[in-house]
């Protein structure tokens, strides 16, 4: 059995690996690196009822892997890097050895995976955290579900600028619906389920543009979302809407949000 453990800036994930499938799966939080790991691997033996002699191997990677420099609880411990194990781990979870993924975390990474070679295509430090950061300035909020609660009740005419504020009629391929200018009209009866739902609309349009571009650079149609930002609800509502727009479509894996973690784990048989 190999564990991956993903050492996140905010989330833990821990995945276990026995003949090519994800047994074990678990996620903490903590305030340090050391805490994270070991509480992510002491959750996965002691819920799952692992004998350690079982675990040949260790793989960590994410923000805090370069905090651990030691083996941990004496099993054989290996660092991988973040970008290869998403790479590994999205292609794994897709069945495909050629994707473009779209890694939603704190932040966004979005990279070219092939079986011969993983590439970092570029990102943003647009992802989770703004979500997390602004919500908590504009609408006193520091929980997602909270966040998430308010958004399914709000209305973007209220916050944003429409094409239908601005046109009569459709424009190209543009609809009267599209955004024209995120917050650009913030009417001051805006409530704060409009402000919520906006500031997801937000995120995932950047998010989603530049998973456009990156696919069509690459001459493909598809993007494999991947991350804690990947199972939000609102923000697939919002990529669906791009992909109507520009005809790139976004697949959802099954564990999508413990990819990184599959793919640390997968990366010591990828070493051997």
């Amino acid at each position: 059995m190999i564990i991956g453990i993903d050492i996140g800036s905010t989330t833990t994930k821990a995945v276990s690996i026995q003949k090519g499938r994800v047994i074990h799966k678990v996620k903490t939080k903590a305030l340090d690196a050391v805490t994270s790991a070991t509480g992510a691997l002491g959750k996965m033996i002691v819920e799952n009822h692992i004998k350690i002699s079982d675990v040949r191997r260790i793989m960590i990677t994410g923000a805090g892997a370069t905090k651990l420099r030691a083996d941990l609880f004496g099993i054989p411990t290996g660092f991988a890097g973040e970008i290869e194990s998403i790479g590994i781990g999205g292609m794994f979870l897709a069945g495909r050895d050629t994707i473009i993924i779209t890694n939603i975390g704190t932040g966004t990474a979005i990279i070219d995976a092939r079986r011969d070679r993983i590439s970092h295509l570029g990102g943003s430090g647009v992802g989770g955290g703004t979500i997390l950061g602004l919500a908590k300035k504009l609408l006193g909020l520091s929980e997602f579900s909270g966040v998430m609660e308010l958004a399914e009740q709000g209305r973007l005419n209220q916050v944003d600028l429409l094409m239908e504020d601005i046109m009569e009629t459709d424009l190209s391929f543009l609809n009267k619906e599209n955004t024209a200018s995120n917050f650009g009209k913030m009417l001051d009866s805006a409530r704060n389920e409009d402000i919520a739902l906006s500031l997801l609309n937000m995120v995932y349009q950047v998010i989603g543009m530049l998973s456009v571009f990156a696919a069509q650079s690459r001459n493909t149609s598809k993007v494999v979302v991947t991350g804690n930002g990947s199972g939000n609800l609102i923000g697939r509502r919002v990529l669906g809407a791009i992909t109507g727009i520009y005809n790139v479509s976004f697949e959802y894996p099954e564990d999508a949000e413990y990819t990184t973690a599959i793919g640390a784990a997968l990366s010591w048989e990828r070493i051997l």
